[in-house]
């Protein structure tokens, strides 16, 4: 039986090397399920190992995406038949699997498939993945965050939306960062309690005024924001990078101990696979208790792939989607 797929068997321009063909549609192995897509997601990950500015093994062919949802329709040998027919959302798929979410079917370990509540949109579940992990191992592994004061910066991202609503679900204040008004409005929709132009002048006197010390901080801007951090946490606090822009950064040690702060960094793929999985349970209670929503989506075809890659790369508000549905 033949797909529809987009794949890439070298790294470059989204044009130049995507292509949308058919392909054999794979068989699950042991201890896998076979989804059929309803939507694919794309995150800044996926058009980055396109590009090859994180480039990955090619095995032969990658279909790209590591993000989605859909609806198991074959186990493989160790799966508990029960699952045919069961809604899920996936993450990172295609890590490590030339079967990402960009066609109709994808093959994926069984406990990456992880089932999507009954009230919980294809929409919600395609959004997850990557960046609701993200924020999830951003916030929790230093401990509970209920009654304390968090900063999430960014907002309006992806992983800022889901640090956002996961903080208030587990009972933090929020005061977040944006760019603009519109990022505002996203961000208030979100919960945020605060939510500050970070291009104002009195970003710090604002943060200060809701908090007398930040417990958390997830950052996505750790140079640009640096300054700001320190001038508004509290000794002992934790603040956790998620994104790298190739700069170095230089660290004032007086200013470190005297602080007592704790800088952890996060790249979601050296992550412990545990830790992950257990990040999507807790996800997936958030979303069933209707603390999740999605992000404003941006939907486009399959055959449109290399526009919907280009609009990642131009940093369109929102996430973007491809529809895999008939």
């Amino acid at each position: 039986m033949l797909m529809n797929a987009a794949s890439y068997d070298r790294i470059g321009a989204a044009r130049e090397v995507l292509t949308v063909h058919k392909l054999e549609v794979p068989e699950p192995g042991p201890g896998e399920v076979r989804v059929k897509i309803a939507l694919s997601a794309i995150n800044p990950s996926d058009v980055k190992a396109r590009s090859g500015f994180t480039p990955r093994p090619i095995d032969g062919f990658q279909v790209p995406h590591m993000d989605g949802a859909g609806q198991i329709d074959a186990v493989g040998v160790g799966v508990d038949p029960e699952r045919l027919g069961q809604r899920v959302w996936l993450w990172l798929t295609a890590y490590r699997n030339r079967w990402g979410t960009a066609a109709e079917y994808c093959v994926v370990k069984a406990d990456q498939a992880v089932p999507l509540p009954d009230q919980a949109s294809d929409e919600l579940g395609a959004c997850l993945g990557i960046p609701a992990i993200t924020a999830h191992l951003c916030l929790f592994p230093d401990g509970p965050v209920n009654g304390l004061d968090v900063l999430v910066a960014g907002g309006a991202g992806a992983v800022g939306h889901y640090g956002i609503e996961l903080a208030k679900w587990a009972g933090a204040r929020v005061v977040t960062t944006v760019s603009n008004d519109e990022k505002a409005e996203l961000a208030r929709q979100a919960g945020a309690d605060l939510v500050v132009n970070y291009r104002e002048a009195d970003v710090v006197d604002r943060i200060k005024g809701f908090s007398r010390g930040i417990d958390r901080v997830v950052e996505v801007a750790l140079l640009d924001n640096w300054d700001m951090d320190f001038a508004v946490v509290k000794a002992g606090a934790h603040i956790v990078s998620y994104t790298n822009d190739g700069r170095k950064l230089t660290v004032d040690l007086r200013q470190c101990l005297t602080t007592c702060i704790s800088l952890r960094f996060l790249l979601l793929y050296t992550e412990p696979r545990q830790e992950m999985i257990e990040a999507a349970r807790n996800l997936t209670a958030a979303m069933a208790g209707g603390a999740l929503t999605p992000l404003p989506v941006n939907v486009f075809a399959l055959d449109q792939i290399a526009e919907a890659h280009e609009a990642v790369e131009a940093n369109v508000l929102g996430k973007v989607l491809i529809d895999m549905r008939d």
